[in-house]
């Protein structure tokens, strides 16, 4: 199928060390602010003279000593791509935020990187734990959100002005166009009328940000310290904002400079991942929840295995660990319950697996038992189990070993807490959490990874990571204590575990985002939710958009899923292109084994793209899940191909006055979008050479159907709710005239092109060609070039590839292959003229010494 000058004054400030009073240590933390990292490089400048900034200091927290000292004021003339100017907020000349507040302050980015970008703070009259500020009124500009919905997680949010965003916003890309955003996408040329700006709040010392909106389309900067006795007045550095004409680009740009001027993160692609984002893997928790077994365990592993997609690794989810209810609360806890009807909370008592995971043979064996159950008998590279960053939902038990736990009980932050008025009756709420001695929590997690690493456990998910934000009153506040846990997890982790085995989950605040140097992998949404029908398409939509902010960090993980269920393709598809981890959580006997193919090698391996899944650059500020109208795209990269994934997601959404999924009403009928070559972002980077036209291929899983796709043309696609599809998207070489050639891969696979590995195109001299018309059957195939047919022995070009896996392998070409070899032997293959799909079989794994298929196509 063809579809046919400005003067600003700059200061420099010398912010010496401060320290906090913390009454739980009966010590003092020597606090240092990010700010001293930026001493003479740093350039503050007020917006406006005013008696706010006439204050002697520039970070002033209560006791810390903290003064402002200015030393040499000097002055140059810039215009910086982001600044303010006559109250405004000014992209490339074009306002974005009008009425910006007086008290705003604004310090120049640009010793924080390359980018042209500006830090925004305000200074305030008093001391307080907690502040608001006006950054300025925003309207007609479209823009996406990635807030807090619950304490755990973000979930997406569009919007064209400041009363649109929510609570807890954490990220914010906004779109400025000349004209009008609500023209039709037009060519490329429009593309570079439009700039895409970025907000990232940030942490400022014991401080951590956040933006809001509120009902004069203001957007407030709001900054808290969780805790009382954690004070300041004055920043500097709460929100980084820059821009530029690439939405992607400038993200990572912008997020690069946040992490040099913090100091206190590393970016996903400079940390080590884990193996078990190439391998397929289980987890137990939708299977067993917290009833989980090592008999259980064995279940699951034996029943995949039998299938034919051997899982490679293993979570053991909650359920493994020794825990128990406070002794001597138990029966008034237990009335409690019955009152209220609230679970009592269980807290750990013991770092070592409880009876469920003995041996009856030897119970001194303990959880090692089942960890070479799954790797000798079952040939498992993985094993990780689950705990929570504080032990368990509710702590440690206060005396349990040396840990120092003490009971705390959480204080939530006021966003949260109206957009999840659950937690004034939570359990963790009313009946507190065993908290770890900060001092001591290197030990306690040194000696449970220790002796976990000892019984061959691989890595851990370390869930429940935001309860430490509420648990900071007395302890220097939410980003110190954040800070001092996640310092003792790295360093665990990098002892106990070497291939990096940590999953983050339920971490979704800036303070866990951005305070750990070591975790690969971030869980990318709430929770898969089997038994909830209108939870599946928010689940596509929000992991898809989360991964714009949290796939800078860390590599997010799509989450388990059902491989029997309604929805099992939906997500299946969609983990494929997500470039994370792939793991199902289906009982043992119940697997939709035709589906995991798909997904899966026979030997365990997957194809996994090379970036995090992200919409398309089109969908960023439309919102897939409520307006009714909109597809969600979704795009990744393989080696030499892209996989674009299209998603009907509408039709229900989380409720924020019910506080849960909640269906609404939409369009039953089928939804029509367009899909386009450059919809892969990057598709240029894989053109097989500089003189690529921009003409792709596209492979249809679903209908098998190919579509030669001319660069900019459009080429619409009609989807119900829950539907979806999956193209494989590959550069057209055209390789002489008639003769035009692009791989698809592992066909019947989701991601098909992540199975081609080496790509080489050998022209050969001296072929007699015959020019047999434009284009091929009733197609007008002209955008490939003129169909020509080989009449003499010799080779127009030789197509080699290098291909991992076995299955049915594809690839367009404008005329019918003379052989196609793999190894040393011709094989035999179909060529359909109609669409110009050449296929064969690649029967069985390479061989292990060569880990790939050697092909060549001779056209």
């Amino acid at each position: 199928m063809v579809v046919s000058s400005l003067s600003i004054p700059i200061h420099s400030y010398r912010i010496p060390t401060a320290a906090i009073n913390t009454p739980f240590l009966n010590t003092f933390i020597t606090f240092t602010s990010p700010l001293t990292r930026l001493l003479l490089p740093t350039r503050t400048t007020p917006l406006f003279n005013h008696s706010s900034l006439s204050s002697s200091r520039i970070l002033a927290y209560k006791g810390s000593g903290v003064e402002r000292k200015t030393d040499k004021e000097s002055s140059m003339t810039i215009k910086p791509a982001v600044r303010i100017a006559d109250r405004k907020l000014l992209v490339k000349d074009r306002t974005i935020l009008t009425n910006v507040a007086e008290n705003v302050i604004a310090t120049s980015g640009a010793a924080a990187g390359p980018v042209e970008g500006v830090f925004l703070g305000a200074a305030f009259e008093q001391d307080k734990c907690s502040h608001a500020v006006s950054l300025g009124t925003l309207r007609d500009v479209r823009f996406l959100a990635c807030f807090r919905f619950k304490l755990w997680w973000m979930a997406q949010k569009m919007g064209d002005k400041g009363r649109d965003i929510p609570l807890e916003t954490q990220f914010l890309l906004v779109e400025t166009k000349e004209g009008s955003h609500l023209e039709a996408d037009g060519g490329v040329g429009d593309e570079n009328k439009i700039f895409y700006t970025v907000f990232l709040p940030l942490i400022e010392g014991p401080f951590k940000a956040c933006l809001q909106g509120n009902a004069a389309d203001e957007l407030e900067l709001c900054l808290e310290s969780g805790d009382f006795d954690t004070v300041g007045s004055t920043f500097t550095h709460s929100v980084y904002i820059s821009s530029g004409i690439d939405p992607f680009a400038t993200i990572h740009d912008a997020i690069k400079a946040v992490k040099l001027h913090l100091g206190t993160f590393r970016l996903r692609h400079e940390k080590k991942l884990p193996g078990i984002v190439d391998y397929f893997g289980w987890c137990t928790w939708d299977a067993f929840y917290q009833e989980v077994t090592q008999e259980g365990v064995e279940a699951g592993l034996q029943s995949l295995e039998a299938g034919s997609t051997p899982p490679k690794f293993v979570i053991i989810d909650d359920g493994w660990q020794s825990v128990g209810s406070d002794e001597h609360q138990q029966q008034q806890e237990e009335e409690k319950q019955k009152e209220i009807g609230q679970p009592q909370l269980l807290r750990l008592t013991g770092i070592k697996e409880n009876e469920k995971f003995q041996k009856k043979e030897d119970p001194s064996v303990g959880i090692k038992n089942i960890v070479n159950i799954a790797k000798e008998k079952h040939g498992l590279k993985y094993v990780y189990v689950w705990h929570a960053i504080t032990g368990y939902w509710g702590g440690v038990r206060p005396g349990v070993e040396e840990y120092g736990s003490a009971m705390q009980y959480p204080k939530v932050s006021k966003g949260v807490l109206e957009n999840e008025p659950g937690w004034k009756t939570d359990a963790i709420a009313l009946q507190g959490l065993g908290l770890v001695n900060p001092k001591n929590v290197y030990k306690f997690y040194n000696e449970m990874h220790s002796y976990l690493a000892a019984a061959g456990i691989d890595g851990v998910k370390v869930d429940v990571q935001c309860i430490l934000e509420t648990l900071g009153a007395g302890l220097g506040g939410r980003v110190e204590l954040t800070r001092q846990y996640h310092h003792a997890l790295d360093a665990s982790v990098a002892r106990n575990f070497p291939d990096n085995g940590c999953i983050a989950c339920m971490s979704h605040n800036l303070e866990s985002l951005y305070c750990s140097k070591q975790t690969g992998i971030v869980r990318a949404s709430d929770d898969f939710y089997p038994r909830d029908p209108a939870s599946h398409t928010i689940h596509i939509a929000a992991v898809a958009y989360n991964s714009v902010f949290l796939g800078e960090v860390m590599l997010p993980d799509w989450d388990m899923f059902h491989s029997l269920h309604p929805a099992a393709e939906y997500h299946g598809s969609a983990r494929a292109i997500s470039g994370g981890p792939v793991y199902v959580s289906d009982a043992p006997g119940k697997h939709n084994f035709d589906l995991l193919k798909k997904l899966v090698l026979p030997d365990g391996s997957i194809l996994r793209a090379r970036l995090p899944g992200r919409p398309t650059k089109d969908c960023l500020f439309s919102d897939p899940a409520r307006d009714g109208v909109s597809l969600l795209k979704i795009w990744n990269m393989n080696k030499y191909t892209g996989i674009l994934g299209v998603y009907n997601c509408q039709g229900a959404a989380w409720n924020s006055v019910e506080r849960k999924n909640t269906f609404h009403q939409t369009n039953s009928e089928a939804i029509t979008g367009y899909i386009r070559g450059r919809d892969v972002h990057l598709i240029a980077d894989v053109a097989p050479d500089s003189n690529w036209n921009g003409n792709v291929a596209l492979y249809s899983h679903r209908s098998g159907e190919i579509i030669v796709l001319p660069f900019n043309v459009a080429m619409p696609v009609s989807l119900k709710v829950l539907e979806h599809e999956v193209y494989t998207v590959t550069p057209i070489k055209v390789v002489a005239p008639g003769f035009s050639f692009a791989p698809f891969g592992l066909i019947d696979m989701f991601n098909a092109g992540g199975a081609i590995e080496g790509l080489k195109y050998e022209l050969k001299a001296g072929a007699e060609l015959s020019d047999v018309g434009n284009g091929y059957g009733a197609e007008g195939n002209s955008v490939a070039g003129e169909r020509a047919e080989n009449l003499s022995s010799e080779a127009v070009t030789v197509v080699s590839i290098e291909a991992k896996g076995c299955g049915r392998f594809g690839a367009y070409s404008s005329t019918k292959p003379r052989q196609c070899r793999v190894g040393s032997d011709a094989v035999e293959f179909e060529y359909d003229t109609a669409s110009g799909l050449v296929s064969f079989n690649l029967l069985e794994m390479p061989q292990e010494d060569y880990k790939v298929h050697k092909i060549e196509i001779e056209l």
